[in-house]
């Protein structure tokens, strides 16, 4: 399994007309790009697939939030900022054994899908991640 490359300044929501957004209250320091659970108390934290509760994903962080501050959350959408220039269009994604970070294969702990690489219809076929929480499920 390999991390996929963020670069935070850049995570954004590229169709912002058609993602779906949340906002939450950071329960911890959360960086933008971070993939995020919620808490029982409805607070963002860290999501990682291999720590017990921390899997249930529930979107990324769209800006840096330290605790107690306020983190918009895409939950739907593609997103720009993670380097998925190399990989095949149309893989999934999936949630890393690394606290916050996407993958291009499953944990061996849980499988925890994410996304898929999306190609888009410019030019140079741009690749982006294709981004959505699974809300209804619980690992």
């Amino acid at each position: 399994m390999a991390d996929i490359t963020v670069t935070a300044a850049q995570v954004s929501p590229i169709f912002p007309e058609k993602a779906e957004i949340i906002d939450a209250i950071a329960s911890e320091a959360i960086t933008q790009g971070q993939l995020v659970y919620l808490t029982t108390a409805g607070k963002a934290a860290v999501a990682d697939a291999n720590a017990a509760g921390k899997e249930q994903v529930r979107g990324i962080a769209l800006k840096k939030a330290a605790a107690g501050q306020a983190v918009s959350i895409l939950k739907r959408g593609h997103v720009a900022g993670f380097d998925v220039s190399a990989k095949n269009g149309d893989i999934a994604l999936y949630l890393s054994d690394t606290a916050g970070a996407m993958a291009d294969a499953a944990s061996a702990t849980k499988t925890v899908n994410v996304g898929r690489v999306a190609v888009l219809t410019d030019k140079s076929g741009t690749k982006v991640v294709y981004f959505e929480a699974d809300w209804l499920r619980s690992w």
